[in-house]
């Protein structure tokens, strides 16, 4: 007879390393500058982490990003990204495209956008750079106060510690591949 392993879920690992660390939700939020709510809200599975959010919970939990998605069921995971597109509405959904890149500085990333939508929150901003290629559709990149309207093919370089923000502009779910750098 086959044993079942459940697996934990994502905010249940974060929620597991902040505590083993002895790290209040406070202290947490002042390391990330993250929103307590929002944290506790991670933490209960009910909003999953944008990249940024999960690179800087992965700085102050001195853990890699790619360890904190990989031990989730990958079964699971696909479970919870088809679910995800189904129920969003300004959600977006990505995919780590280097899981081997432990403790490496460079992170590849696969973003999806529903058409004509944003993502969540009043803008991103972390240490590093941040390099997008448009695989398909249309998606302006904000930074700090310009825009830079991209489609199939183009790309932008940018230092990412500058706000920025994601926009679909097209009628079309937007795919990009998106690199950060964090030193």
């Amino acid at each position: 007879m086959a044993r079942t392993v459940k697996k934990t879920s994502l905010g249940q690992r974060i929620k597991r390393l902040r505590t083993s660390r002895s790290i209040s939700l406070e202290t947490l939020a002042n390391e990330t500058g993250q929103a307590l709510e929002q944290l506790q809200r991670i933490e209960n599975d009910e909003q999953k982490p944008s990249v940024a959010v999960l690179l800087t919970l992965s700085r102050a939990l001195e853990i890699d990003s790619a360890d904190l998605l990989k031990e989730e069921d990958e079964a699971v995971a696909v479970e919870r990204r088809a679910e995800a597109v189904r129920k969003r509405t300004d959600h977006y959904s990505y995919r780590v495209l280097t899981p081997e890149a432990r403790h490496k500085h460079l992170k590849g990333f696969l973003v999806t956008i529903e058409p004509v939508s944003d993502l969540e929150g009043p803008g991103y901003q972390h240490e590093g750079e941040e390099f997008v290629y448009v695989l398909k559709g249309q998606v302006r990149v904000t930074v700090g106060e310009n825009h830079n309207d991209l489609s199939q093919d183009q790309s932008l370089h940018f230092n990412s510690s500058l706000v920025h923000k994601l926009r679909n502009t097209g009628n079309t779910p937007c795919e990009l591949l998106v690199v950060l750098y964090t030193p």
